[in-house]
């Protein structure tokens, strides 16, 4: 099983000692507190732009499916981020960087809390979306995860899912050059904070295990968000009316996610289960993992 994952995504021979070494570990500390669970058990998953975090679901899916026997997804709250209509309507009715997707606010949270609230259940006959960022667009119902039978473990993973709201004393000054330059009132920081506060917080409670992939420092999030950027360009070369993003507009797009990537890296260690500590080249350096 794992020749053909290395295989199916191309990844260096040195994943099967991460796997060995950090993942399986934790794939089967993962299994042993489901089966002391009741029902369908939900992972959450915290890492920046471009830390690993879908190779590491997916890895860890197909593990627990294949060992287990059990029916596992993977699930990304980038999937449900909003129309760019929709956004475009926060952008002239709240703040007009709200028109980029990204942080809390421009998700569909209304959705989300539906899809947990259906999978804890253990229903079926219901879809989960699909977002495509090639065209800043959700793909069409038609390409969405189908679940057709009882999920016994869901793995949600997001940038910013888990991280905690900031207090008012330190949302009061810029942290980077686009606040500075248009978030001079602190309007949109506000916003996002307050939505991250009342919206999101309230759905980390449904996670039965909490896991971080650390990056060293917020510099390693452009280099590997470009990465990412040009592997979607090398997926999508013949796309018309693409909004795959310029090394400039990606270096723009960073600056979004900084103020909570920063905030993640100060207090994630707080309610994590589990934290892997990432080196410059996303190699894991440690692996942190609390008692259960």
């Amino acid at each position: 099983m794992l020749t053909t994952f290395i295989k199916q995504h191309r990844l260096p021979e040195e994943f099967e000692q991460t796997v060995e070494e950090y993942y399986q570990p934790l794939a089967d500390s993962i299994f042993k507190q489901f089966k002391a669970s009741d029902g369908a058990y939900f992972v959450g998953i915290n890492g920046c732009q471009g830390s690993g975090k879908s190779t590491f679901t997916d890895y860890i899916a197909e593990y627990l499916a294949t060992t287990y026997k059990l029916n596992v997804i993977v699930m990304s709250l980038d999937d449900f981020y909003l129309t760019r209509q929709k956004r475009k309507t926060l952008a002239d009715n709240v703040h007009p960087l709200l028109a980029t997707r990204g942080v809390p606010g421009t998700h569909d949270i209304t959705a989300l809390k539906q899809v947990i609230s259906q999978l804890s259940e253990q229903k079926t006959g219901f879809k989960i979306p699909r977002f495509n960022k090639a065209t800043d667009e959700p793909y069409p119902e038609t390409k969405w995860q189908h679940i057709d039978k009882p999920v016994d473990i869901i793995l949600l993973e997001g940038w910013c899912w888990g991280v905690e709201s900031q207090t008012d004393e330190q949302l009061k000054s810029p942290i980077n050059e686009l606040e500075l330059q248009h978030d001079t009132n602190g309007i949109w920081r506000n916003y996002v904070n307050q939505q991250l506060k009342t919206t999101y917080e309230p759905l980390y409670e449904k996670m039965d295990f909490w896991l971080s992939l650390q990056a060293p420092s917020f510099d390693c999030v452009y280099k590997w968000r470009l990465e990412q950027e040009e592997k979607l360009k090398a997926r999508h070369e013949n796309l018309t009316d693409s909004k795959i993003m310029s090394p400039e507009e990606i270096l723009n797009f960073t600056q979004y996610f900084q103020r909570l990537s920063v905030q993640a890296c100060n207090t994630i260690s707080k309610s994590a289960d589990a934290i892997f500590y990432l080196e410059n080249n996303r190699h894991i350096r440690q692996l942190s993992l609390k008692e259960q």
